[in-house]
């Protein structure tokens, strides 16, 4: 019943879209009048369009009544209405959109994206939407940016629930997040275990709903100078959408092949697994004459993965093995309102809230982490979280004289709080709960900015100048979890807890719940710091063909001091087609509040042997007592040289950079009970061993980005191809110790975790993506090609991540001008990387999470609806 009342619903829809059809034709030009290729042509409120060819010309057949929207990045949108002319010939105006938002990198109102001194990967997410089947952020720009990384991990804490991600193979804070051109904030999450970002903190990009993003500005470059902290290895821009009068709804759900190829030690009862569904839509108003405010919802399911070893063939193992479980529910609001002919008001944001559940290592029957009376087979902890996210920015956007002003406030706040279910404290015995509140920790942010800029078209070929100023205060706070959470029981003779009586021979049990023992009281932090910072930053076009440009930042940390960056970029162009380019900047990014004061006793698994180890934070008596110095900035020196070419519809980007970082903050390896530094200490504190957050290594990266496109119409045929390549190398300097602890770099930051920091990014990594479109039916196929990835095992043995390639496919049918059908799949081949020992990886499982990860095909169905 229900298919047949999804079926007569579509065929309502369809009809009613059904309108006489016209042909329109025409042509786009610059202001030059040059013809402008790869212009987006599309019909309001439908799925139907085209792009220009390499002569600026197009043809479209639309509806009679139709409104086009002609856009290009880096030229201002426009609407025009069909009437009875359906020859049109466009002139398209270079400079910033009809929202005012600037392209990423560059503060001149008259630069385009493709003239800019640096590296700018613009990602059309409308488009992305139809090829492919997740709406996960970090995964779509996996594929569409050519030096971003990301891995979803198993059994690494909240790393299970928050993808860390990075940019050149630098740490996920190391990359500057902004939504609209205003800083949004970090999450208060730092990882501690798995492959990826150990001891950083990053940005959730998962908590901006997909169904609100018109576009994503990747800058390939260090811009610490213009935009602050963090900015080391490159800035994600997020555009908001601004549309208005159209509603889109994005339907999809999904699921993953359970079964690995049979050369792969996996024993899986199920055929499919990893089931998602996912609804957003998108819906904007106008707001007097030239104002909008738009809206948008997402909800998504996703069900767990479980790909567990044979367990006949060994002796340790995970019965859990794969991603967690999520459900997210997120608002967006997006709006921009004149108040005069001058000033107008905005406005931005939203909440974001996931439930999640991953699980943790298995604990056997037999060990004295469980209690047989309550679990006889073993069990197997789950770390369930709520994670909250809230953001809201606003300000006034005006004229003062012959300046820009733009006054702002960005708020931004991440909750994160472990509850830890089917589990137990195995001191309370037989009496344990099985469902713990562990605590959590939170990060808000707070910027306050007032920014100026005034374009001078007398001076030479024209002169950008902008300056501003910024004051922000982050908080930083850890929360503690019930008492059964953390507190062993046993360590007190005769203790009554709900009239029962622990004994001293629970002693040697461990302390809290099971996967996860919750924040204690001694752990509870709440700290604030505040920034106050200036910057000034110019571009010169000195002729028609020779650009320059420079920026200079300093800011004021309460904390640490003070610090002072610059930079100079040029671009030099040829000819109107081919250009050179290069920058050359410092710069730098603060510590963490989390990184300064994150502490916590957690468990941890080597090679299979579960411990308790401590987290101490950085200005405690353990580390001041090992000679362990405040934690400063890291510091950066970034240079750039690449070439571009524009001919017609091909355009090709090759960018080679270089990247040095001295004083990394890094999270140490462990320290055990049984060092006669600090052995002492930790067995006082009941743990078998400690880590510390240091600034302890200099890092060199060199590589190379490269991004080729080519756009055809030939007919009512589209080809289009691009490829996209990132080759990337590290270098690790000396470790840094402390005097006392002088002999000991082995543990202070050994091979192994020097292994995970080098395999932040595949050496290298070239997607070649084709499309076809022939009237409704399009064809979308993306080859990837990882690099070879070495990391280190517990017996401090190499393993080996062999080059490996995948392939995704996605058709997609235009059932109307208003329906589109999407079904495809990622991995359709069912790729894995290579099979490790499981008793000796990081999370016990077959692989770490490194190249495509560990879930095997995906196979996607979408419809999208636009009215």
């Amino acid at each position: 019943m229900k298919k047949i009342y999804v079926i007569f619903l579509i065929n309502i829809i369809t009809l009613q879209f059904v309108t006489a059809q016209i042909n329109v034709t025409g042509t786009v030009l610059d202001q030059e009048k040059h013809p402008l290729p790869g212009v987006n042509i599309a019909e309001k409120g439908t799925t139907s369009g085209t792009i220009s060819a390499l002569d600026g010309t197009f043809k479209l057949e639309c509806n009679n009544n139709a409104t086009l929207i002609i856009s290009l990045v880096g030229y201002a949108k426009q609407e025009i209405k069909i009437t009875d002319q359906t020859n049109l010939n466009i002139i398209l105006i270079e400079g910033i959109d009809l929202n005012g938002i600037e392209v990423v990198g560059s503060r001149s109102p008259k630069r385009t994206a493709t003239e800019t001194p640096v590296a700018i990967d613009i990602i059309d997410m409308k488009q992305l939407s139809i090829n492919l089947g997740q709406t996960d952020i970090n995964q779509i720009l996996e594929f569409a940016a050519p030096s971003f990384n990301a891995g979803k991990q198993s059994g690494a804490d909240g790393a299970d629930h928050i993808i860390p991600a990075s940019l050149r193979g630098l740490g996920p804070d190391q990359t500057l997040v902004l939504v609209n051109g205003k800083r949004y904030h970090q999450s208060s999450l730092i990882t501690t275990l798995g492959t990826r970002g150990r001891g950083n903190t990053g940005t959730d990009l998962n908590s901006i709903p997909a169904s609100a993003i018109e576009r994503i500005e990747v800058l390939r470059d260090g811009a610490s100078a213009q935009y602050g902290s963090d900015a080391i290895a490159g800035v994600i821009n997020i555009v908001l959408k601004s549309s208005v009068e159209e509603l889109t709804v994005d339907v999809s759900s999904g699921t993953y092949n359970a079964k690995p190829p049979t050369k792969f030690d996996v024993i899986s009862n199920k055929k499919y697994d990893g089931e998602s569904f996912h609804v957003g839509t998108n819906y904007g108003i106008k707001a007097f004459e030239k104002g909008f405010v738009n809206f948008s919802t997402d909800y998504e399911t996703i069900s767990g993965t479980n790909r567990p070893v044979n367990p006949a063939k060994y002796d340790i193992y995970r019965r859990q093995f794969g991603d967690g479980a999520s459900n997210n529910l997120a608002f967006y609001i997006n709006s921009s309102i004149p108040l005069s002919d001058k000033t107008r008001f905005y406005a931005s944001g939203g909440f974001n809230y996931r439930f999640t559940d991953a699980y943790a290592w298995t604990r056997v029957p037999d060990e004295n982490r469980n209690v047989i009376a309550i679990y006889p087979n073993g069990f197997d902890p789950q770390i369930t979280s709520a994670i909250g996210d809230q953001t809201f920015s606003a300000g006034i956007k005006t004229k003062a004289g012959e300046w820009d002003l733009d006054i702002n406030n960005s708020f931004g706040q991440n909750r994160f709080h472990y509850i830890i279910a089917n589990t137990l404290n195995s001191s309370l015995l037989e009496k344990s709960p099985t469902r713990f509140d562990a605590g959590g920790h939170q990060f808000s942010q707070n910027t306050t900015g007032i920014y100026l800029s005034r374009f001078f078209n007398n001076i030479l070929n024209g002169f950008n100048l902008a300056m501003g100023m910024e004051y922000r205060l982050d908080n930083y706070k850890i929360f503690a979890g019930e008492e059964a959470s953390y507190r062993n029981y046993g360590i007190v003779d005769s203790v009554g807890v709900n009239g029962f009586i622990y004994k001293t021979d629970t002693l040697h049990r461990a302390a809290g719940s099971q996967g996860f023992p919750g924040f204690q009281p001694s752990n509870v932090v709440d700290e604030s710091r505040t920034n106050m910072a200036a910057y000034v930053d110019g571009e010169l076009d000195i002729t028609k063909k020779i650009m320059i440009g420079g920026a200079m930042r300093f800011e004021h940390y309460s904390d640490f001091g003070n610090t002072a960056n610059v930079k100079l970029a040029t671009r030099l162009a040829f000819s109107k087609n081919i250009s050179l380019r290069g920058s050359i900047s410092t710069g730098f990014r603060a510590p963490s509040l989390a990184q300064i004061y994150y502490n916590i006793i957690f468990t941890d698994v080597v090679a299979g042997k579960i411990t308790d180890k401590i987290i101490a934070r950085n200005n405690s008596p353990i580390t001041r007592a090992l000679g362990i110095a405040p934690l400063k900035q890291e510091e950066a020196l970034n240079g750039s040289l690449g070439l571009t070419a524009h001919l017609g519809n091909f355009t090709a980007t090759v960018d080679g950079y270089y990247v040095s970082i001295s004083n990394r903050v890094v999270l140490t390896g462990a320290f055990q009970d049984t060092d006669p530094d600090i052995g002492n200490d930790l067995k006082k504190l009941n743990v078998g061993a400690a880590q510390f957050f240091t600034n302890a290594i200099d890092t060199k990266s060199i590589g190379v980005d490269a991004v080729l496109t080519f756009n055809q119409m030939f007919g009512r045929q589209k080809i289009g191809i691009s490829l996209a390549a990132n080759f990337n190398n590290m270098t690790l300097g000396k470790v840094k110790t402390s005097s006392k602890l002088t002999g000991k770099e082995d543990i202070y930051f050994g091979s192994r975790e020097k292994a995970f920091l080098l395999a932040s990014a595949p050496p290298s990594k070239i997607s070649l993506n084709l499309e076809y479109n022939l009237r409704k039916i399009g064809v979308n196929a993306r080859i990837t090609n990882f690099g070879e990835v070495t990391l280190e095992d517990w017996n401090n043995d190499p393993n080996v991540y062999k080059a490996a390639t995948t392939l995704d496919l996605t058709i997609h049918f235009n059932a109307t001008k208003n329906i589109t059908l999407s079904v495809g799949a990622n991995n359709i081949l069912n790729t894995y990387p290579t099979q490790q020992d499981p008793t000796l990886t990081e999370g016990g499982g077959l692989w770490d999470a490194v190249q495509m990860g560990c879930n095997g095909a995906y196979y996607f169905s979408k419809l999208t609806l636009t009215f």
